[in-house]
């Protein structure tokens, strides 16, 4: 004997297989995965907005981004260089990066160490002290 499916047995919202609501199988596309080397390019390209802005001298001045110095020089490893007669400040990522010491290891703590760098070679293109660049964001 065979049964009859009753007519009141599969609510309406659903669909002849019962899976008319389900989610699409394409999810959305995801954010793009930020890389330490991608987080250090903004956290660069800020500050230098933020010089360039505060700084006529500096606007006019390129800032690149290497992996690595050519050479150590008799201070070690230099985290930048600076070349005044072609305007132009490297800073190399992976010595800032690697061998900073710093006392606690989270992005805060690693941007701040991004910026003082590029603060302090702006300051020493512009033969100042660091301090000097940005007096008004220290007062508080």
């Amino acid at each position: 004997m065979r049964r009859r499916p009753r007519a009141s047995a599969r609510p309406d919202r659903h669909g002849r297989h019962g899976r008319v609501d389900r989610s699409p199988v394409v999810r959305p596309p995801l954010p793009a995965i930020e890389t330490r080397a991608e987080k250090f390019d903004l956290t660069v390209s800020t500050a230098v907005e933020f010089l360039r802005s505060a700084w006529p001298e500096l606007r006019e001045v390129r800032f690149d981004v290497a992996w690595m110095p050519a050479a150590a020089d008799e201070d070690g490893i230099p985290r930048w260089a600076v070349f005044t007669e072609q305007k132009r400040i490297i800073l190399f990522r992976l010595p800032i990066e690697r061998l900073a010491h710093l006392h606690r290891n989270d992005d805060l703590h690693r941007r701040m160490m991004v910026e003082s760098c590029v603060f302090r070679a702006a300051a020493e293109y512009l033969d100042r002290d660091p301090w000097d660049l940005g007096p008004d964001r220290f007062h508080f």
